[in-house]
This record gives C-alpha cells, sequence and structure tokens, in this order.
C-alpha cells in the first residue's frame, strides 16, 4: 500500500500490472461517482468494509468508467 500514514478509506483498483489496494486520504466518494487514479477514469462500482483483518477503514471499489 502506498504511503506510511494510514489513509481515511482504501481504494481497490484495477492497473495494467494488476490490482492494487491503496490509502487514501480525503473525503470517500459514493457508489456511481468517476474518480481519476493514476491518470485513468474509474467509476465506484461499492462501498464495503476494508478486505484486511480488524481494518475498520472503508474500502472503494473501483471499475474502469
Amino acid at each position: 500500500m502506498e504511503g506510511s500514514g494510514r489513509g481515511d478509506y482504501l481504494v481497490f483498483l484495477w492497473l495494467p500490472t494488476g490490482y492494487a489496494l491503496e490509502e487514501r486520504q480525503g473525503g470517500l466518494p459514493p457508489p456511481g461517482a468517476e474518480v481519476e487514479e493514476h491518470s485513468r477514469r474509474y467509476r465506484v462500482a461499492k462501498v464495503a468494509p476494508s478486505p484486511l483483518p480488524e481494518d475498520p477503514r472503508p474500502c472503494v471499489y473501483l471499475v474502469p468508467a
């Protein structure tokens, strides 16, 4: 995961090199929103609990837009 600090939420996304799980700061984007990550457009497919054990943060699942 990116960064050394603990982010407000996680992002699970597809990249040409494979899937990534990254930390993000700030406001949580809602389902259906379009966001830009790694110079690509994605749509928020869902917001769900973190896939990491004992991690209380939400996770935003992104699909290519």
